[in-house]
């Protein structure tokens, strides 16, 4: 595995995006597990996309402009109610001080969802794994699957790395509602913007 992949897959994992917003969040408003649970999430979420560039499929998004603004606005969509929700404090940013937290189902198909609807994701496999994968090799398949197991592994680590930072500095947030209402508008901001990120993309 040549040290461009790795080098690569991290920047690519540790760029600021929906993913780490949603960690980050789970962190700040649940706890380190809740975190954890989040990047697993999240982590689950490019199975689909690294299933579909592997069998050919993000072709149809790269050819299929219906397919792809269908995924694509559904993506924005979900973004935006995103940032609706931890406005109105029911959404990502609900803090969870009684004893009923929201499940870790709850937290994990969220998570699943935002990596779910974003068709640049699919593409972005398909373009990216073969680079990595000899040319020469009869048999390219179980390439591209160790490398993007190895891909999803360190989603998964960089992102809990992420969340559980946030997770230690909880206590220091949700005892300043100030800071905590600039927190909100912080983040549904930054849905917003991805969404309109998403939404200004071409194939």
């Amino acid at each position: 595995m040549s040290p461009e992949f790795l080098l690569t897959s991290l920047v690519i994992v540790a760029s600021p995006g929906t993913g780490v917003l949603v960690t980050l969040s789970a962190g700040l408003t649940r706890g380190a597990k809740a975190a954890i649970v989040a990047a697993f999430g999240c982590t689950l979420g490019i199975v689909p996309h690294m299933l579909a560039a592997i069998t050919g499929l993000a072709a149809l998004l790269h050819t299929s402009a219906v397919a792809f603004e269908t995924v694509k606005y559904a993506g924005v969509a979900y973004l935006l109610y995103m940032a609706w929700m931890t406005l109105k404090e029911h959404g990502t940013l609900k803090v969870d001080t009684d004893n009923t937290p929201r499940s870790s189902m709850e937290v994990i198909w969220s998570a699943i969802l935002v990596n779910l609807l974003n068709p640049k994701l699919s593409i972005f496999f398909f373009a990216f794994l073969p680079q990595f994968v000899g040319s020469n090799e009869a048999h390219p398949l179980p390439g591209m699957i160790q490398l993007s197991l190895v891909f999803m592994a360190m989603t998964f680590v960089v992102f809990s790395i992420y969340g559980v930072f946030a997770a230690a500095v909880r206590d220091h947030i949700i005892s300043r509602p100030k800071v905590l209402t600039w927190m909100r508008r912080t983040f549904a901001a930054a849905f917003v913007g991805l969404g309109l990120k998403l939404a200004l993309t071409e194939r």
